[in-house]
């Protein structure tokens, strides 16, 4: 289902009723059967002023000889939506109204790779740990799940900061073993964290069972996501390292420069305030932001775009056609009538 919507996002973090109205034509009209039950995003039930069924699509994680997305398997991916996005999945939210400005499937729930690594982020950011500590880089850290490779050798020594750091920046999955391995109680309690964070959240439809986003049974959706990228913006170290241009780190005797996975951080014309991408084959490209566009603050969601650049090419639809449908003096006015009341 592709809806061309301004909605009222609702849910434990963004506190709001969850209210739709639909853009036709550019104009905002009321739409129909106003008085339906819908479910919010915090799993009660609201009055919401139009047809909202709140079904849920759960999608089974592809195995890992399959050789197309869980979305490809489901159909989702032969939606056409206006903007002819190559996402499966795309949400489109004003971060300071709540309303979504645009949706395509948001209600599937899917797995979504490296975008685990934000909740990952968010437990470390909150825990209140010694960020200098040392962490060393071990065996227990090596990719068994998709048998990836990685650059940092074992034996490497990070501060927990950095760990975080490549994390965020660039998806590098040792250190975001690494950093909940040696979490207080190890990966079972970090997961345990994880779950539960995402529950105080009304994140719904997420389940983690580790911490790096390698499992396709890490699973979200496109909503629940939005959630995660409000809160983790609120948290200035995770702006920061999500936002970084590059790294670097030494690991033996060797100094390996990392960079962000996120090409849109170094456009100059982009004001990007969180990010975070992901990646493997059940999930497909996968990108989630904050950024400022038209004199709005948005959070962008794309998940399963098919290639290595269409996420970031959705990302740029996207903003064009926010800046072309929605004038910056309207959303100001909404803005300043919402501060009033």
């Amino acid at each position: 289902r592709i809806l061309k919507t301004r909605q009222t996002l609702s849910n434990a973090a963004f506190l709001g009723l969850f209210m739709l109205t639909v853009v036709t034509a550019g104009q905002h009209t009321q739409a129909a059967e106003p008085g339906v039950v819908a479910k919010n995003y915090a799993g009660t039930t609201v009055k919401a002023s139009s047809r909202f069924t709140g079904t849920k699509t759960s999608v089974i994680g592809a195995t890992a000889v399959a050789a197309v997305s869980a979305a490809n398997q489901s159909g989702l991916e032969s939606r056409v939506d206006p903007l002819k996005l190559k996402s499966s999945v795309a949400l489109v939210i004003d971060q300071d109204t709540h309303e979504v400005l645009f949706s395509k499937n948001d209600e599937a729930i899917l797995p979504i790779a490296s975008l685990t690594k934000l909740m990952t982020g968010l437990i470390i950011n909150d825990a209140d740990l010694n960020m200098s500590e040392k962490i060393v880089i071990t065996r227990a850290d090596v990719d068994r799940i998709k048998g990836s490779s990685s650059r940092l050798r074992l034996g490497t020594k990070l501060t927990r900061a950095q760990a975080l750091h490549l994390s965020l920046m660039s998806s590098e999955n040792r250190a975001a073993h690494a950093l909940a391995r040696t979490f207080p109680g190890g990966e079972v309690a970090f997961v345990a964290n994880m779950n539960a964070k995402a529950s105080l959240l009304g994140m719904t439809d997420t389940k983690y069972v580790e911490p790096t986003g390698l499992s396709s049974q890490n699973k979200s959706s496109a909503r629940d996501l939005a959630i995660l990228v409000s809160v983790a913006h609120d948290r200035p170290l995770l702006r920061k390292l999500s936002t970084a241009e590059s790294a670097s780190v030494r690991s033996g005797r060797r100094r390996i420069e990392y960079r962000n996975s996120n090409s849109l951080v170094r456009s100059d014309d982009w004001d990007i305030g969180l990010q975070k991408t992901g990646y493997i084959r059940e999930a497909g490209r996968c990108l989630v932001m904050q950024t400022s566009v038209a004199g709005r603050n948005l959070i962008m969601v794309f998940l399963d775009s098919k290639g290595k650049y269409t996420r970031v090419a959705d990302a740029r639809r996207a903003r064009r056609w926010v800046e072309a449908t929605f004038p910056i003096g309207g959303h100001a006015a909404t803005v300043a009538k919402r501060s009033q009341s």
